[in-house]
């Protein structure tokens, strides 16, 4: 009887009816204790960063920030004042306010640091670390225009005196430094350019060293005019300029072009000027020349430009469109 009961109370239920919960429950265990460190190591150790911090000192910092706005707009206050009072001065006088904004910059910055933060050997390396980054990455391309600098001295595309176009500026080389180059432009415009931005734009120039240049110069007249005279009143303009270096020849080239649908000649002449900081003074001198001269031997423009056709000629049907 007793053995009957025994089998028919267990077999009321199935096989590993009590071992099945207990290997779960330790399954999930032994997961939730394996994740529980992972995510223990990911979270950030606030109290060692708060460590490093002297609270006494940052609310001593207070004040000193509001000390540091303050000088910064007496200075700009007093430097607008002196400049406006002695204008004759007041490039000086701006160099100066700069200086000084940028010394209270930085004593502000070293004074903050210094009360704020613990300077134990692990703050100050992590701390030289930051700065050692944040100065690499700031001073990467000045490096770039050093190493470029060295470059062009050994290369010399161009030269001190030369007169070059860059990036759309047209100018004379003044200076060339270790990091940048200097051209002053003929607006008189002080441009200063990265040596290591030399080496990806493309640089003209004009005289390479020397004092004479050559000057191209385009002349346009009507197709029906004389080329051959034209070309001699040219060349006799600049021959006879002031300005110009009659050790070297005059070229003066005649292409028929096209302008508006119209036929027209151009004379281009390619004289030298026996100084390159002469080349505007050059070009305005040989124009009026030309001008004269054609004046003076009823050489015309192109008929597109509008000319006096001349008694008899009918002109050119209007543009409907």
């Amino acid at each position: 009887m007793r053995i009957s009961s025994h089998f028919a109370g267990v077999a009321g239920k199935p096989r590993g009816a009590f071992r099945f919960p207990a290997r779960r429950t330790t399954f999930a265990l032994l997961i939730l204790g394996s994740t529980l460190p992972a995510h223990a190591q990911d979270m950030p150790d606030f109290g060692r960063i708060m460590e490093f911090i002297r609270w006494s000192g940052v609310v001593a910092s207070v004040p000193i920030l509001l000390g540091a706005v303050f000088l910064i707009r007496l200075i700009e206050n007093l430097g607008n004042r002196l400049a406006a009072r002695f204008s004759n001065r007041r490039p000086t006088i701006q160099k100066i306010q700069t200086t000084a904004r940028f010394f209270v910059y930085i004593a502000t910055l070293v004074l903050v640091v210094g009360l704020s933060i613990r300077l134990d050997p692990t703050a100050l390396a992590v701390i030289g670390g930051g700065l050692a980054f944040a100065t690499g990455f700031a001073l990467r391309d000045l490096v770039a225009s050093f190493i470029a600098g060295i470059t062009i001295m050994f290369d010399r595309p161009f030269q001190v005196g030369d007169r070059v176009s860059y990036g759309g500026e047209y100018g004379d080389i003044v200076k060339i430094g270790l990091r940048s180059v200097r051209m002053n432009t003929l607006d008189h415009n002080l441009i200063t350019i990265p040596n290591n931005k030399v080496f990806t734009d493309v640089t003209s120039s004009g005289n390479y060293g020397a004092l004479e240049m050559q000057v191209p110069m385009d002349f346009l007249i009507g197709a029906d005019q004389d080329a051959r005279l034209a070309r001699t009143l040219v060349r006799e303009a600049c021959l006879a300029s002031p300005y110009a270096f009659l050790e070297r020849p005059v070229p003066v080239l005649v292409q028929q072009i096209l302008i508006q649908d119209h036929v027209a000649i151009r004379l281009k002449a390619r004289p030298y000027v026996y100084d390159c900081k002469y080349e505007k003074p050059f070009e305005t001198d040989v124009h009026l020349r030309v001008l004269d001269a054609f004046r003076e031997h009823g050489i015309q423009p192109p008929a597109v430009l509008h000319r006096h056709l001349g008694p008899g000629a009918s002109p050119p049907p209007a543009d409907r469109n």
